[in-house]
């Protein structure tokens, strides 16, 4: 049973554009990260309690740019200013049925070896 501190402050809409860390949506937050041919370790995250989407990367470089769309809906992008990984803004994806949108889009002229690469994924996808 959660507490009241465990709530997620910003349910819904009102994580719109927020930092799903700084709202509590991590808690229960479930991944979705493709094993095989993903360079950039690009990953899509989804809190139902918060009923949004972010994405993350773990392997780029300074410059590298991380983005989320929902189709119908807003997009999220962020850039790596340091490091190798950055995450986004919450997405609002309501209660039901959304498809998300993730790429990883390397800096031209950057570090990075990889190419823009993109997953998707819906409510059903096999969150982890």
């Amino acid at each position: 049973m959660k507490g009241f501190l465990d709530e997620p402050t910003c349910p819904g809409e009102a994580c719109e554009g927020k930092n799903p860390q700084n709202q509590g949506c991590g808690e229960d937050a479930r991944t979705h990260k493709p094993a095989v041919g993903n360079p950039a370790l690009l990953q899509l995250r989804y809190s139902e309690d918060c009923q949004a989407v972010w994405a993350r990367v773990e392997r780029g470089s300074p410059g590298d740019l991380v983005t989320a769309e929902v189709t119908g809906g807003a997009k999220r992008a962020a850039q790596i200013e340091y490091g190798d990984d950055q995450f986004t803004s919450m997405v609002s994806v309501g209660d039901g049925e959304f498809q998300v949108t993730a790429c990883a889009v390397p800096k031209a002229g950057g570090e990075s070896t990889y190419e823009r690469y993109c997953i998707h994924a819906t409510e059903a996808t096999a969150w982890r």
